[in-house]
């Protein structure tokens, strides 16, 4: 049996429908915990934009893909920010091209975009987030940027990766937008700092997720769930597929592997 649980939020935990989790979910979560089983949070939001969890309870956070890992109490637990130059090498492209995109620079304690675009009003509404307050890309320069959610499109990315962001790793899960953190982040790595922290390995843990940046977590932990809402792709990274987000597909898991009674 799982003694301790990761749960991805957009797609996973939260209905795209309905903005919310399922009671269902909300009601099974609090019975793992009942029974000593860990619940960690691992999201490529980044803790600004996370709202949305409906009272949920956890033990942890692996946020922003990866990039910054904490503990329930407080305890920071693993943090990785992309590198300074990196940053203002992006910065001075977004002030000076006529390529410039949007990018959500985002940091421990904020984020900024430097300019809002009709993509980053449907992705803000997709997610039921707030559109950020808009700053030079400059402001970026000299802060602990631990992700840049950037909004160009796929057939742009490898030139532009190549070009200003070669330390980088893209993380894409929607055509509008990537998540670019620094180079060997990912939920994985995340996954395997949380485990080192509560003394646990990867014969302990179970994951769920649907999006493009949760198939590092899903290939990594054995016990892995894709729910029934994820693509292809996703389904084939896991070791099992359930229903989706808003068919139950959480507890349905969890039953079937018999953490629930």
């Amino acid at each position: 049996m799982a003694k301790i649980v990761f749960f991805d939020i957009d797609g996973t935990l939260v209905s795209f429908r309905t903005h919310r989790v399922p009671d269902s979910t909300r009601q099974a979560i609090a019975a793992l915990r009942r029974k000593g089983v860990k619940v960690y949070i691992a999201t490529g939001r980044p803790v600004q934009f996370i709202d949305n969890l409906d009272g949920v309870e956890y033990d942890g956070m692996v946020t922003v893909t990866g990039a910054y890992c904490f503990a329930r109490g407080g305890d920071e637990i693993y943090t990785r920010a992309v590198s300074g130059a990196t940053v203002c090498r992006v910065a001075d492209f977004l002030e000076q091209s006529a390529e410039a995109y949007p990018v959500i620079f985002v940091c421990r304690d904020e984020l900024f975009v430097n300019q809002v675009s009709a993509d980053v009003e449907e992705v803000a509404r997709y997610l039921n987030i707030h559109v950020p307050q808009v700053c030079r890309p400059s402001c970026a320069k000299g802060k602990e940027v631990l992700q840049m959610i950037s909004f160009f499109r796929a057939e742009s990315e490898p030139r532009l990766m190549g070009q200003l962001m070669p330390d980088c790793s893209s993380m894409r899960w929607h055509p509008l937008f990537t998540d670019v953190v620094a180079a060997g982040v990912s939920k994985s790595v995340g996954i395997d700092k949380v485990l080192a922290y509560e003394g646990l390995t990867l014969q302990d843990a179970m994951a769920f997720g649907d999006g493009g940046n949760d198939i590092p977590m899903l290939s990594h932990v054995p016990c892995s769930v894709a729910m029934g809402n994820a693509s292809d792709e996703v389904k084939q990274a896991a070791a099992f597929v359930t229903d989706a987000v808003d068919d139950d597909g959480v507890v349905r898991a969890l039953r079937r592997f018999g953490l629930l009674d």
